[in-house]
């Protein structure tokens, strides 16, 4: 897919300005990218989410595509249906239109209430594009902690105080687990590459099968930075290797854009404590009472990204 500015500025919107999402919220940027990865007709299934209710304030929609809201838990299960049956009503000869489907839901209704449906639509081979947007917490309901949440985040549910320092686990390492299903595509990307992303959506779009987009998506609200400073968290997580930049395409694993250009030497890898310093939900890290959390996570963040260049290859 070439990517043109110019070109890419004509797309159809098909996310309207006028949501309500929070100001400075990464989510309607991704979606954007995303939807502009395909020009052609897309269907989508919505989780609810900080996504779903921010779009769909009945009784306004800012969808300009068929848009159908499910429960937190099966995002997965509806797209997968309805790719179904397109493909039933194809066979019949009653559909003509080339179609792609689209699934979109969080961390919280992707790494834990809806993993069972994701990795059961994905087994059964379904023709679809699932992407979490990951802003690592339940934030729709209250900023509580998910699966996918860093260790030593503040939370609501995990709040960091005298005896712990806030999230006492690791965060899943969902991607992984996706690929370790063998679809014909996953990967990870950034809101600030969009370059990258657009790439890797297409790809998802085309890849004949299950795929999988893992987006980190900072969010002020929960991760306490200014509403101005997404795209900088963004790229602070990848150039820090706390949120690498990759892809599982048919059974091979790549680095992509700047990830590859860290792991080639052409660019800086900058410390784990960049990242904690920037965000309040990590405030608490930079006393020397939790020193140990924050040297125990830089030396988690190295080893998964020695591993990942392995299986890289590089």
């Amino acid at each position: 897919m070439k990517l043109s500015l110019k070109e890419l500025s004509k797309s159809e919107q098909r996310l309207t300005p006028g949501h309500r999402l929070c100001a400075g919220c990464t989510e309607a940027i991704v979606a954007r990218q995303v939807l502009m990865a395909t020009d052609k007709p897309v269907a989508i299934a919505q989780a609810t989410g900080c996504f779903e209710v921010s779009t769909t304030i009945f009784p306004y929609t800012a969808w300009n595509v068929p848009w159908i809201h499910t429960a937190f838990g099966n995002a997965a299960a509806t797209c997968a249906g309805v790719e179904s049956a397109y493909q039933a009503l194809r066979r019949k000869g009653k559909v003509k239109d080339d179609i792609r489907f689209l699934a979109f839901a969080g961390d919280g209704g992707t790494y834990d209430i809806g993993f069972q449906a994701l990795s059961g639509a994905i087994e059964r081979g379904h023709n679809f594009l699932y992407v979490c947007l990951n802003n690592e917490a339940y934030m729709n309901t209250g900023i509580q902690r998910s699966g996918a949440t860093a260790h030593g985040a503040a939370t609501t549910t995990c709040p960091a105080g005298s005896c712990i320092p806030g999230k006492e686990h690791y965060p899943k390492d969902l991607t992984m687990i996706i690929a370790a299903h063998e679809p014909p595509y996953a990967a990870q990307a950034a809101p600030h590459n969009w370059k990258d992303l657009i790439t890797k959506a297409n790809k998802g779009f085309e890849a004949g099968g299950p795929a999988f987009l893992n987006v980190v998506t900072p969010c002020p609200r929960g991760w306490r930075h200014e509403s101005d400073g997404g795209i900088e968290m963004s790229r602070l997580a990848v150039d820090t290797c706390v949120w690498p930049l990759y892809e599982y395409e048919n059974g091979k694993f790549s680095l992509t854009s700047d990830s590859l250009r860290i792991a080639e030497g052409k660019k800086e890898k900058l410390p784990v404590t960049d990242w904690i310093k920037s965000q309040g939900r990590f405030r608490h890290l930079t006393k020397d009472k939790w020193m140990d959390t924050v040297e125990g996570i830089q030396e988690e963040v190295d080893r998964k990204w020695e591993r990942l260049q392995k299986l890289c290859k590089l």
